[in-house]
């Protein structure tokens, strides 16, 4: 649907599947109907079409945004494709709207690679419960306190003799599980490649020096967020990733929540699992690996051992 300041009317309410081609053809529409050059802002809100859209119509010269979903206001408890669309329009005329950045078509592609990669680690988890809870319904147990995954446990589960059948399936388990090993080995090493180009190799060094990144955190960050100087503080930062304690309060009544978890969910949980890096391990500290990974400018190590050293 089309929404005009002067006239505070929803009007040429259409429903169309998302191809540009069409929202070109309603434009074009919209602007023989009226008598006067207009000028159009699309939008459209975040969400499976990802940017596909918002680079096809600007290549034609169209304004389009994307609209982040928690900053455009709630409409009701009714919820219709035609309430969204008008709700939308309104979002987009007054600007009571936050714009989701749209990243270079390098981080794009490689976002998706690390998501990937990601993917295919998620697998190997699966995987591996499956394995386990197969052998444990059978009555095998690997020694108590000792690790899974290692050599000998591996070596102990291609020894087991289950019989038959069972037998097939924990094979067929353990082809899989060795596939998405040797898998992983080969993505992470492109990964590193990748970090290894002239536009991520300088900014993956320097988050590198903190401890508990490494490269595919790293990387991951960057190519997610893009560009970090749209957040004048650090508190922007947080509560755009839903870093930031949630409140629900009301009059004297005060109820603290925990964080809020908007936002980018995939940099979230790989900053939580870094930041858990500074609760183990001797305070002042710094592995071998660590030093090596901080021997850039001295700005940067001092920074960085600044961090370490609060914590």
């Amino acid at each position: 649907c089309s929404y005009r300041i002067d006239t505070d009317v929803l009007e040429y309410q259409q429903k169309l599947a998302p191809d540009y081609r069409l929202i070109l053809k309603y434009l074009e529409h919209l602007q023989r109907k009226s008598e006067e050059e207009l000028e159009f802002v699309c939008g459209y809100e975040a969400g499976s079409l990802g940017y596909s859209l918002h680079h096809q119509l600007a290549s034609h010269g169209v304004n389009c945004v994307i609209l982040a979903p928690t900053t455009m206001g709630i409409v009701g408890k009714i919820k219709t494709d035609k309430r969204d669309a008008g709700n939308i329009a309104k979002c987009l005329a007054f600007r009571t709207y936050s714009a989701v950045h749209i990243p270079t078509q390098d981080d794009e592609s490689v976002k998706e690679y690390i998501r990937m990669r990601d993917a295919q680690k998620k697998s190997l988890k699966s995987i591996k419960q499956q394995i386990l809870a197969l052998v444990l319904r059978q009555g095998y147990r690997y020694g108590d306190g000792k690790s899974n995954w290692t050599g000998k446990h591996l070596a102990w589960l291609k020894k087991l003799d289950l019989g038959g059948v069972l037998q097939e399936a924990l094979s067929e388990y353990l082809l899989t599980y060795a596939y998405l090993v040797d898998k992983l080995k080969r993505l992470d090493l492109r990964i590193e490649e990748l970090a290894a180009g002239a536009a991520y190799q300088a900014p993956v060094k320097k988050l590198c020096c903190l401890l508990g990144v490494k490269t595919h955190t790293a990387l991951s960050v960057i190519v997610e967020i893009g560009d970090f100087k749209r957040f004048a503080k650090a508190d922007m930062l947080a509560g755009y990733l839903g870093l930031v304690p949630g409140e629900y309060s009301s009059g004297n009544k005060q109820k603290r929540l925990g964080i809020t978890k908007a936002g980018n969910s995939h940099v979230r949980r790989l900053l939580v699992e870094a930041a858990q890096s500074y609760t183990r391990g001797t305070i002042g500290h710094k592995s071998v690996e660590l030093k090596r990974r901080q021997m850039q400018t001295r700005q940067m190590k001092d920074y960085a051992g600044s961090i370490i050293g609060w914590c």
